[in-house]
């Protein structure tokens, strides 16, 4: 189920953007639209960080449609302000949905010739799995309409998982990142980023991937303003869902699009309940990598507020979780 990614040697690169292997990229943005929007926003939030030497890893590939045999984006003679600019040329997904994708990359590339290819690049380098889920399917706690299932583990991680899960159970927390962060987990995955390069809070608890079962501790490592939070009690759940839809419709036919140039997310993880997981207090550290899942993931857009209250240990909530995720994933 997961997308296998092209390695980023430039053989490989040349057989796979030459080959026409990306021709299924016209479905892909005519049914994951919202997806892609949310793929694009992400490649922009970490060009445009301070830190985007070191967080807009991997860096694209993408053979020159004028010489084939070269490489116009290329790891290894990095050129962010041309890749910015190919990425101002991708219009967005609601124009794309709206003529044939035929026409789509012919209006791309009278913009600018490396805009579609950057795009295709976008699309086929994430690994993860992520769906858009369906209004019936989706956490009623959770306050906003861009919920998704995303699994971002490789086979051989959520079978190393299952066996792990098996022997000591699991549960579920929070991971917040700032959303310049996630262009690079959805491609490499969740990483220990303790007395690394990556490291942006302090590792008071150790080394190890930081999470919390409350909302409120990764609400404020995803960078959403404390002060914006509002509580269930405050703004009902369903409510809250109405009028974003309502806000999206009023951008174009399609609602619930991703439209924002400032979103927060969180995600909701299962993770092993070993002697590993150390617990401090709201804070959990979890230093083996193998014994964390990304699930679901969460996006808000400007205005939109998340409930600081929520608590993953509480029974209701854990009975929420697993209603959603039915048999779609591991926890089966």
């Amino acid at each position: 189920m997961l997308r296998p990614t092209v390695c980023e040697r430039e053989l490989c690169v040349f057989a796979f953007q030459t080959l026409g292997v990306m021709n299924e990229a016209a479905d892909e943005i005519a049914t994951g639209a919202q997806v892609v929007d949310l793929l694009v926003s992400m490649c922009r939030s970490a060009l445009e960080s301070p830190r985007k030497v070191v967080i807009f890893e991997p860096y694209p590939s993408v053979v020159d449609p004028n010489d084939p045999q070269m490489l116009a984006f290329n790891p290894r003679k990095k050129n962010y302000d041309r890749v910015m600019k190919a990425l101002d040329s991708i219009t967005s997904i609601r124009e794309m949905t709206q003529a044939p994708y035929l026409e789509i990359k012919k209006q791309m590339d009278k913009q600018d010739p490396l805009a579609h290819p950057l795009l295709q690049w976008v699309i086929s380098s994430n690994r993860s799995h992520i769906v858009k889920l369906p209004v019936n399917r989706q956490l009623k706690f959770v306050h906003t309409p861009h919920q998704f299932l995303l699994l971002s583990s490789p086979p051989a991680k959520e079978s190393n998982f299952r066996a792990a899960k098996k022997l000591f159970g699991s549960t579920f927390a929070f991971h917040g990142s700032h959303i310049e962060n996630w262009h690079s987990i959805l491609r490499n995955g969740l990483v220990v980023a303790s007395n690394t390069r990556l490291q942006l809070h302090g590792a008071m608890y150790g080394s190890g991937i930081y999470l919390s079962p409350m909302s409120s501790i990764s609400f404020g490592y995803s960078g959403m303003n404390k002060k914006q939070k509002v509580s269930a009690k405050d703004e009902p759940a369903s409510s809250s869902k109405s009028s974003n839809a309502s806000q999206s419709q009023k951008k174009g036919q399609q609602s619930q699009f991703l439209q924002s140039r400032n979103l927060k997310c969180i995600a909701l993880c299962e993770v092993i309940t070993s002697p590993d997981l150390h617990k401090h207090g709201e804070i959990w550290v979890v230093p083996n990598t193998d014994h964390v899942c990304t699930r679901f993931f969460f996006v808000y857009e400007d205005g939109q507020v998340g409930d600081a209250n929520i608590n993953t240990q509480e029974g209701g909530i854990h009975k929420e979780i697993l209603r959603v995720i039915g048999n779609q994933t591991a926890t089966g």
